[in-house]
């Protein structure tokens, strides 16, 4: 596509949440023209996290935006994956592209790292507000939208925890599965979420075990540990996985996590009171449920939902971080194409993504119940399974069927050509962002 629309483009876009989806769509906004501020409840940028696959259309996106170059100089470069027992002896090892089942385009990075790169590509041209939260939204009714240089034409009144209120003309929920946007503006998220019958955790560990680029498995029923490290890393990064219905907890206290951590794996052999005794130190800690965000619609007036706030995949079906870059490439675009029209916009954004969505929520479901094995004669059967794998003449098939299958997730949606972007044409102090008018429309407040 070439050129834009003549619908008049809104200029300032608040984006809440500073982890992959809210950087990478400020990255396109930024090049279309459009006036950025993200905020982010942590006081930092959060470098911590797990291993994650740029595969399928993110790649193209990760090129698009110039930043494949970047993802593969931090790539992880796991060599071998294997099951031990619980005194630590190796029962089966298999190269990373077997292990990891790869094929074609895949690159694997930590996601700390990759959230760095999106911040610096940004840091210069986007306003970031660390440190805080939006706690009230509120639409505000136009006045003579037509009159030219009318300050009160119609937008979003922001409050927050620590800045003063501000006026955009679009907020987009990118803050994750705990969503505090999608919880202001469309309820609570108990509405949408789909718990999918397990937790996992993740976090920085001592390499004590002297893991060189590879991951270590054991496996017992209901649960599987796990430990590995990347290249360039002196640490290591420890996961948790158990079974369990859903859980009361505060996804904000840690200690409950802990609490919740310790009675899983309670005298679980191998590494694992090691594990539990990294996570207690540990000060990047990541608990939460393997769950699914199903929702109708992502869109409410000119507040939308980006990522996982609005289509969480879980961790299970390793497409979450590919998931928000292509989310920010297309919502971006389709403001862009709109002439930053967002009834219009919005209505493309979800008809592009709803497919893509939907097949990997659907693999979600399918890798969630396998990631865990229920009996000890299911994980003999996995064991002997690796053990043969490698002797067998048709192995590559195997693995090459494996991975296809991780891979049809990947490559589920055709990306668009919007139209080209340049430089920013507005300054951050340009446009309408600033004092909102009198609010006259529905509140949403924390």
């Amino acid at each position: 596509m070439s050129g834009t629309t003549a619908h008049p483009r809104p200029t300032s876009v608040l984006i809440s949440g500073a982890s992959i989806a809210g950087p990478a769509l400020a990255h396109w906004l930024h090049r279309y023209g459009f006036a950025v501020t993200v905020v982010e409840r942590a006081p930092e940028l959060r470098t911590g996290g797990y291993k994650v696959d740029i595969r399928g259309a993110a790649i193209e996106v990760a090129e698009r935006m110039g930043i494949l170059e970047d993802i593969q100089r931090a790539s992880t470069d796991m060599q071998t994956g294997a099951y031990v027992d619980g005194d630590g002896k190796r029962i089966a090892t298999l190269p990373a592209e077997i292990f990891g089942a790869r094929v074609g385009r895949d690159d694997e990075i930590m996601r700390g790292e990759l959230a760095r790169i999106l911040h610096d590509r940004t840091r210069e041209h986007v306003e970031y507000l660390f440190g805080d939260s939006i706690t009230s939204i509120t639409s505000i009714t136009p006045i003579e939208p037509t009159a030219p240089g009318n300050p009160h034409r119609g937008g979003v009144h922001v409050t927050f925890e620590r800045n003063a209120p501000r006026r955009f003309d679009l907020v987009v929920g990118a803050d994750g599965l705990h969503s505090t946007v999608r919880r202001l503006v469309f309820g609570p998220e108990e509405q949408y979420v789909r718990h999918l019958g397990a937790y996992i955790s993740a976090f920085s560990m001592p390499n004590e075990l002297g893991l060189d680029r590879e991951e270590l498995y054991h496996a017992v029923p209901g649960r599987l540990i796990c430990a590995y490290s990347s290249a360039g890393s002196p640490a290591a990064t420890g996961l948790l996985t158990f079974r369990s219905p859903r859980l009361a907890y505060d996804h904000r206290n840690t200690a409950q996590q802990l609490g919740l951590l310790g009675a899983a794996f309670e005298g679980v052999g191998w590494q694992t009171p090691r594990l539990l005794e990294a996570a207690r130190a540990a000060d990047d800690l990541y608990f939460d449920g393997l769950q699914l965000i199903e929702m109708d619609r992502w869109s409410r007036g000119r507040v939308v939902l980006l990522g996982d706030a609005a289509h969480c995949a879980s961790p299970a079906s390793g497409q979450g971080t590919g998931m928000a870059l292509v989310g920010a490439y297309v919502l971006a675009g389709e403001l862009a194409a709109a002439g930053g029209d967002p009834e219009a916009a919005f209505a493309a954004y979800e008809a592009e993504m709803r497919g893509y969505v939907a097949v990997n929520h659907a693999l979600a479901r399918k890798f969630a119940k396998e990631m865990t094995a229920d009996s000890r004669r299911q994980i003999r059967l996995r064991h002997l399974m690796l053990r043969i794998l490698p002797h067998l003449p048709w192995k590559n098939a195997v693995a090459k069927k494996i991975a296809e299958e991780v891979q049809r997730g990947a490559t589920a949606i055709t990306l668009k050509d919007y139209p080209v972007p340049g430089p920013a044409i507005r300054p951050l102090s340009g446009g309408t962002a600033g004092p909102a008018p009198a609010a006259t429309g529905p509140t949403y407040a924390a």
